[in-house]
């Protein structure tokens, strides 16, 4: 039977068994920390006696970093790769991480050793024995500028009061540790890689704890975090809540706020009419209904209440032909 690893890289375990632990490195232009990052992982995993994979996700780098997981994995059989043609984005790179792994419990790191291998094995003790669904990561010290650590409170803020998970302090922290059957039943697309402790609770995965982690200076290469980033992950944030709570019923939000927006355009189209002919009644000064500019505004709240109920009907629609529409997470079955 075909077995991976050496004697100083942990565990052999066949090829058709799961390992205990696969660990997703999502990277771009990391070729320098990637010989580093393999070593000590394999440390850990062999001090620990892990049977384990490395899965390498190389989000179209251009620096060598696909030349160097292939040598990597020349001397380490647990190393695997994936290769894109292009930069996608972290999200992506995990989503195809996700699909490809393999262990029982899978963890998610940084490839800038900014993450430290060390805390693998109390994530993989907090999963297994603690019963934790998703484990996540909080760098509670962190080493980074201040333009990026106070947008990353505002953030992780906000996070938390849309999401309802008040114990995360760090949704963006790439240390994480999941069951498999977790990564299996999320999807990770755009820059949802943010909330992936959301996702992971939308999919009714609800055990979701927290570890203080050790955070390192970036050792090689520049960070890649921007002002860009801030503000896309407030979009997509709202996003997530509002497809979340209504992307199922669309006409529950669209359908109440377009009745909503036409019963007060009509009451006030009445109320402009009422009053044009309670002054003709008394002989008072009037003008005509179409001289009045609220007229107009009451026309215009009652079309747009229309349209944004005919866009809940447009949405059921989308939602009754998807052929997802009644696929459900279901846990167990007899």
């Amino acid at each position: 039977m075909a077995t991976s690893a050496s004697p100083d890289t942990g565990t052999l375990t066949p090829a058709s068994a799961a390992p205990d632990i696969s660990v997703v490195v999502p990277l771009y232009n990391e070729s320098e920390s990637l010989p580093e990052l393999e070593a000590w992982i394999a440390r850990v995993m062999a001090d620990n006696n892990f049977s384990y994979e490395i899965l390498f996700i190389d989000d179209g780098s251009t620096d060598g970093s696909w030349d160097v997981i292939k040598r990597l994995s020349n001397t380490n059989p647990n190393v695997r790769g994936v290769s894109f043609r292009r930069n996608y984005g972290k999200s992506p790179a995990l989503n195809t991480g996700f699909a490809r792994v393999r262990g029982r419990v899978v963890i998610t790191m940084d490839a800038d050793l900014q993450d430290s291998p060390d805390e693998i094995p109390e994530l993989y003790r907090m999963i297994t024995e603690d019963g934790y669904d998703l484990v996540s990561g909080w760098k509670q010290k962190r080493y980074d500028p201040l333009s990026k650590t106070i947008p990353t409170k505002l953030f992780n803020a906000t996070a938390r009061r849309v999401s309802g998970i008040h114990n995360l302090h760090d949704f963006n922290c790439g240390l994480k540790a999941y069951r498999s059957t977790v990564v299996k039943h999320i999807e990770v697309y755009g820059d949802m890689h943010r909330y992936v402790p959301y996702l992971a609770k939308n999919a009714g995965f609800t055990r979701i704890g927290e570890k203080v982690v050790h955070h390192q200076a970036r050792k090689y290469g520049t960070s890649k975090f921007g002002l860009d980033r801030f503000v896309n992950g407030y979009l997509d944030l709202a996003t997530l809540w509002f497809t979340g709570k209504f992307g199922a019923k669309p006409m529950h939000f669209f359908g109440l706020l377009g009745s909503l927006m036409f019963l007060i355009g009509l009451i006030a189209v009445i109320a402009v009419g009422a009053i044009k002919l309670y002054n003709m009644y008394h002989g008072n000064h009037y003008i005509l209904v179409t001289d009045s500019p609220y007229f107009y505004i009451s026309l215009t709240t009652m079309i747009l209440g229309t349209q944004l109920f005919l866009a809940g009907f447009v949405g059921e629609l989308v939602v009754r032909n998807s052929p997802r529409r009644n696929e459900y997470e279901i846990r167990q079955e007899f």
